[in-house]
């Protein structure tokens, strides 16, 4: 197969032996896979891929259709759609993902966005749900909020009845996301629009303090970014005063039992939504969840690929394809 390498840092698209499927697992013919920030930090040598996922093959998300069941493998059948989150190896021709992971892929959905929604709007629901437990009616601030994350979660939280507000740097982004259903603000002077329920922290230890500053009592800060600093000054003392709590998640280096886990908590969020009209697919508001893209870029030119988004600070992720043989 031909897939996407780092090797001393520098990216190629080498020939390399396909993959076969374990115990539980499929083999995915991909068809699209999305470019994320943490792509490009394991290019760079900051996040290596976790044990058992390749090193050398990047792509946290793919979609594609099930060419190989390996033994054990029954959720699926040849030639399904299927997308899902993997450790890496995403951005190749062939990969093999366990069979808990994958979830099938809408019939709404193309492949190119179908290949950039698992790693965004899990890992938002994860954040703003499972750890977060929002509800409707709470204020939710999205840190970065132009990026495939970022725009995940307004998303959710606008469709589950949350008011929600964003900061984004980029001018050029700001109305593309205000269309998600978020109020847009810049990064700069953002505590003096709360105080809010619930921050999504995506960029780092910049807002650590007016973070803690805007949250309100009994509120919650989420942290699954760092791009702006991991290491910042905490006020104890107002922290305990709000009753605040403060957490923090990643979601790729989790074990199998863990990611599965994730997805099956994304089904009942999506059960309980539905139960009081607040389905987070926004079925009762004629809304339909997607990604956003920034570009869409062949196999090939991946590292095309790579050079727009190491351009663009905090946009909309790109997604590479290639079409089926």
């Amino acid at each position: 197969m031909r897939a996407v390498t780092i090797i001393d840092k520098v990216l190629a698209v080498s020939d390399m032996p396909d993959p076969v499927p374990g115990t539980g697992e499929v083999l995915v013919k991909v068809h699209a896979a999305g470019l994320n920030g943490a792509d490009m930090m394991q290019r760079k040598g900051h996040y290596p891929a976790p044990p058992g996922s390749p090193q050398e093959i990047p792509g946290l998300e793919l979609a594609g259709e099930v060419a190989q069941l390996g033994p054990g493998a029954t959720r699926f059948a040849v030639g399904d759609r299927v997308m899902g989150i993997v450790g890496g190896g995403g951005q190749a021709e062939l990969c093999t993902v366990h069979e808990r992971i994958l979830m099938p892929v809408p019939e709404r959905l193309s492949w190119t966005e179908a290949g950039g929604t698992p790693e965004c709007f899990t890992t938002a629901q994860d954040a703003v749900f499972t750890q977060g437990q929002l509800l409707a009616g709470e204020r939710l601030l999205v840190h970065g909020g132009a990026g495939g994350v970022g725009t995940a979660a307004i998303q959710l939280g606008h469709v589950a009845g949350a008011r929600v507000t964003a900061t984004i740097r980029n001018p050029d982004l700001r109305e593309q996301v205000a269309q998600l259903g978020a109020t847009v603000i810049e990064p700069e002077g953002f505590a003096e629009h709360g105080p809010f329920d619930l921050i999504l922290e995506l960029v780092g230890a910049v807002n650590l303090a007016d973070n803690v500053n805007s949250i309100d009592f009994n509120g919650r800060i989420s942290i699954i970014g760092t791009s702006a600093g991991a290491v910042g000054e905490l006020n104890l003392g107002l922290l305990m005063h709000k009753r605040a709590r403060i957490y923090g998640s990643t979601l790729r280096a989790r074990p199998l039992e863990q990611k599965a886990m994730t997805g099956a908590a994304r089904a009942r969020q999506r059960r309980d939504h539905r139960a009081d009209r607040r389905d987070v697919r926004a079925r009762g508001r004629g809304r339909r969840l997607r990604p956003v893209r920034g570009r869409r870029q062949a196999g090939q030119d991946r590292a095309a690929a790579r050079r727009g988004v190491a351009r663009r600070r905090h946009a909309p992720r790109d997604s590479a394809t290639r079409r089926a043989q």
